[in-house]
């Protein structure tokens, strides 16, 4: 959220953040979260069972009714990218999963892959945001995460910078 500020300024509210992929786990949960407490329109545009919990969507709901959050649940990726401040990916799948998943969750998520297209579609202003590392071809192209309007370094180096300030004040 931080680096979303320092590219479009302080207020987040109303900012638009379509998250790629698999939304049921950390990452996708998280930005969901954190969106519905900023107040900011957030979609997961992925097939339906890689949507997050119904759990996780009705506490959101809930804070998103009191922040004035959107949030919401497409399938199409050319209809949920439109208009949008931020696309977000992250990997596919994870390091240990066996083949058979690696298979199937990259037949059914390569439709959902960042390209040239969709941040055309999304728009001149739109950033590319990923946490890392990124397989380059499977869920971002290499046009788009080494392009102009990619900023995964600046966002890493928020992290750092964060991650940094949590182990100080642990320390301390």
């Amino acid at each position: 959220l931080l680096t979303i500020q320092e590219h479009f300024g302080q207020e987040l509210k109303g900012r638009k953040l379509v998250y790629m992929g698999d939304a049921r786990y950390n990452m996708g949960n998280s930005l969901m979260i954190g969106c519905a407490k900023m107040g900011m329109h957030f979609v997961a545009c992925a097939p339906k069972a890689y949507f997050p919990s119904q759990e996780l969507i009705d506490t959101c709901q809930a804070i998103a009714a009191e922040t004035g959050a959107v949030l919401e649940f497409i399938e199409d990726p050319l209809v949920a990218t439109r208009d949008a401040h931020v696309l977000y990916t992250d990997v596919w799948v994870s390091m240990g999963e066996p083949d058979e998943v690696w298979e199937s969750r990259i037949r059914e998520l390569t439709p959902y892959r960042i390209t040239t297209a969709l941040m055309q579609n999304a728009g001149d202003a739109c950033v590319f945001m990923h946490c890392l590392p990124a397989i380059r071809g499977q869920e971002v192209s290499a046009e788009v995460i080494d392009g102009p309007q990619s900023v995964i370094y600046d966002e890493a180096e928020n992290r750092l910078h964060a991650q940094k300030a949590i182990m100080a004040t642990l320390m301390g």
